[in-house]
């Protein structure tokens, strides 16, 4: 049942005849004629009343022209939705990230949702080591993460750069140092992130390297929650240096250099590669690519090649 049969069908209902019909959808009679009888013949029922000449309908037809009516509003609702997608006002945004890299995600969603009010953003917590698998199976369109994932069918753009900083407490006898060496650090009692990830075994790596004991007395399952109990005068932590940015300003930790620590990550946009994006996440990208050359390094916008 074609939308065009149906919507001569109601043209001809609302202009009482098949010539008036004709002349307002700028066809012949007799096209109007073939499209009313391809609709009867799909249905197996006359639709006007033969002796009339105004289009007066049978019982099959005031049933048919109910639905055509709601059929063809659906039209006009799908396209218009669609155009709204179009021109951002509406749609939504999808994303993954975990505890961390949400937080490189803030202040580039304060800079969308202002330019774009009408578009939700959803952002799933994740582990980091799934988010890859999630934008492949369509879960979210984007996602961030640490690391160059081994899926070659992701798109990959470098947004922050970033680094571990190593925090004390202010009372702490270290927090009157600019500067110590790993060696130092074997006495000290770490409060740890108890999540696996590649950042805790490249740390206990560095600290075997130097033979020097790492003491991880403590661990927990959040990077808040490291924060807030090393703050308390409890131990001292390695976390990234983006978590950390507010504490150290209002001088509730104090970061201490570790030249042997020196430990920089890259956080990468990913995407499916070759895909189609939505609307919303094309203005998503184009906010991270102006945010990175108004603000410059940390951030950043750099295509990077998958593993």
């Amino acid at each position: 049942m074609e939308l065009s049969h149906l919507e001569t069908f109601l043209a001809v209902i609302e202009e009482r005849g098949f010539s008036r019909a004709a002349a307002r959808l700028h066809r012949t009679q007799p096209a109007v004629s073939h499209a009313i009888r391809r609709l009867e013949e799909e249905i197996g029922d006359p639709l006007f009343e033969r002796v009339s000449r105004e289009g007066t309908l049978t019982a099959a037809g005031e049933l048919l022209r109910e639905y055509a009516e709601r059929l063809l509003k659906l039209r006009r609702e799908a396209a218009s939705a669609i155009e709204e997608l179009r021109s951002l006002e509406r749609g939504r945004l999808n994303m993954a990230a975990n505890e961390y890299t949400c937080l490189y995600l803030l202040p580039v969603l304060d800079e969308f949702r202002r330019l774009f009010p009408h578009i939700g953003v959803l952002v799933q917590r994740a582990l980091a080591s799934r988010i890859p698998e999630q934008i492949l199976d369509r879960t979210v369109e984007l996602g961030i993460v640490t690391f160059r994932p081994e899926q070659s069918q992701l798109r990959l753009i470098g947004v922050y750069t970033d680094s571990v900083a190593f925090i004390v407490n202010p009372r702490h006898p270290l927090a009157r140092e600019k500067k110590v060496a790993i060696r130092d650090l074997g006495a000290e009692n770490f409060v740890a992130h108890n999540v696996v990830s590649p950042l805790r075994k490249r740390v206990i790596d560095l600290f075997a390297k130097h033979k020097t004991p790492l003491n991880m007395n403590v661990e927990l399952p959040s990077l808040e929650a490291i924060k807030r109990f090393v703050a308390m005068g409890n131990g001292v932590a390695l976390v990234p240096g983006l978590t950390v940015r507010d504490e150290l300003a209002r001088g509730e930790l104090v970061q201490v250099s570790v030249p042997e620590l020196k430990i920089e990550r890259q956080l990468f946009l990913a995407s499916r590669r070759n895909a189609t994006l939505s609307h919303a996440a094309l203005a998503f990208l184009e906010v991270v690519k102006s945010l990175s050359q108004e603000r410059g390094a940390p951030f950043s916008f750099r295509t990077e090649a998958a593993r």
